[in-house]
C-alpha cells in the first residue's frame, strides 16, 4: 500500500481473545482517522488459531505468521521494516486502544518533529491509570527505587499535557519510521523487557526525543506482567535490565545497580513476610535473578525449547 501515514503493527502470542478486542479497536480508530492507514499483525508461532484469526478480520491488511517463536525486539523491528507508513504504531495484543487514541498520538507527532516516539497513556482493566513512561534507568533511578521514592523521582508519566520523557512502555507506542530506520531498528539482543528502553535511549542519542500524550489512552491487559510471573520471565527481566546497564553504562555501574536493586527486593521479600497478598518467594526470586541474572533460564530459552517441540510455559 503505497502513500501510507500510519500502521498498525501488532504482535500476537496466543491470546487470540485478547487480539480480536484489540483489532475490534483498531478496526474503530481506522474509521476515525484523518489519515491513511494499514494494519499488520505478527503472529509469534501461535497455536490457538490466532494467525487465522487476523487473517479473517475485516480490518487487517496482512498477517506475518512465524512458525517460530522470536523475541519482542525482534518482532517489533519486523513489523517496522515491513510497514509502508511514515509512523508505526506499536500494539501488544494486550492493548485496546481508548477511541481517538490514534489520531492523538498522530498529531503529536506531526506538531514535534524532533519526536521518534509518542508513547499512550496506559489504564488496567478496571480504568486505574497505570505508570507508562520513566526516567532511564541508572544509579539514580536505583537509588530512588531502594528509598522507595521512585514514583515521585522516575516515573514520567503525569499531568494533562504531553510531555517530554525519557522513555515510554511499547505496548502502545507510535514510531516514526524513519528515525527507526535511522538507529537500525530495536536491538534483538533484548528478547522481552528493556527493548523499548533501549531504543528510546538510542533515538535520545541520535538527537530525537520521545513524547507521553494522555489524551491518547490504552487499556493494558499485562499479559506479561501479572501477580503470579513464572520464574523465566524474572529471569529475562532481570537479565535485560543488566543488558541495558551494561551496553549504556560499563560494568562498574551495572553492577552498582544490580546491588541497589537486590537490596530494594530483598526489603520487599522481609516485608512480604508479614504483609497480606504478596509473595516474599517471588521477591526473592527477583534478588537472586538480579545479583545473577546469567545463571538461570529466561523466556529466551523458553522460546528456543518451544522451537524444538518442547515445553511452553
Amino acid at each position: 500500500m503505497a502513500d501510507v501515514d500510519l500502521t498498525f503493527c501488532v504482535v500476537n502470542t496466543d491470546q487470540r481473545a485478547l487480539l480480536v478486542e484489540c483489532l475490534d479497536a483498531i478496526a474503530r480508530e481506522r474509521a476515525a482517522l484523518t489519515c491513511s492507514s494499514e494494519v499488520l499483525v505478527l503472529d509469534n508461532a501461535s497455536t490457538d488459531g490466532s494467525a487465522g484469526t487476523a487473517r479473517n478480520h475485516p480490518t487487517v491488511d496482512r498477517v506475518i505468521a512465524l512458525d517460530q517463536r522470536a523475541g519482542k525486539g525482534e518482532n517489533d523491528s519486523t513489523l517496522l521494516q515491513q510497514a509502508s507508513g511514515r509512523y508505526c504504531l506499536l500494539l501488544n495484543e494486550d492493548a485496546i486502544l481508548e477511541p481517538g487514541a490514534s489520531q492523538a498520538l498522530y498529531d503529536a507527532l506531526e506538531e514535534h518533529d524532533d519526536a521518534a516516539a509518542a508513547g499512550a497513556r496506559l489504564l488496567r482493566p478496571g480504568g486505574k491509570v497505570q505508570a507508562s513512561a520513566w526516567r532511564f534507568p541508572g544509579i539514580y533511578a536505583a537509588l530512588a527505587t531502594a528509598l522507595f521514592l521512585h514514583k515521585w523521582l522516575t516515573v514520567q508519566s503525569r499531568g494533562a499535557r504531553t510531555r517530554t520523557v525519557d522513555w515510554a512502555q511499547s505496548s502502545a507506542l507510535l514510531v516514526r519510521r524513519a528515525a527507526a530506520e535511522q538507529i537500525n531498528w530495536l536491538d534483538p539482543q533484548f528478547f522481552v523487557y528493556s527493548d523499548e528502553v533501549d531504543f528510546c535511549r538510542r533515538l535520545k542519542n541520535a538527537g530525537w526525543s520521545t513524547l507521553w500524550v494522555p489524551s491518547a489512552a490504552a487499556v493494558h491487559h499485562e499479559q506479561l506482567s501479572t501477580a503470579a510471573i513464572p520464574e523465566p520471565r524474572i529471569v529475562e527481566f532481570s537479565r535485560n535490565r543488566d543488558r541495558y546497564m551494561r551496553k549504556h553504562h560499563g560494568a562498574l555501574t551495572a553492577g552498582i545497580v544490580r546491588i541497589l536493586t537486590a537490596w530494594t527486593y530483598g526489603a520487599r521479600a522481609a516485608a512480604a513476610l508479614v504483609l497480606p497478598g504478596h509473595s516474599a518467594r517471588r521477591y526473592w526470586r527477583h534478588v537472586t535473578a538480579t545479583l545473577c541474572p546469567g545463571e538461570s533460564e529466561g523466556l529466551r530459552e523458553a522460546a528456543s525449547d518451544y522451537n524444538r517441540g518442547g515445553p511452553t510455559l
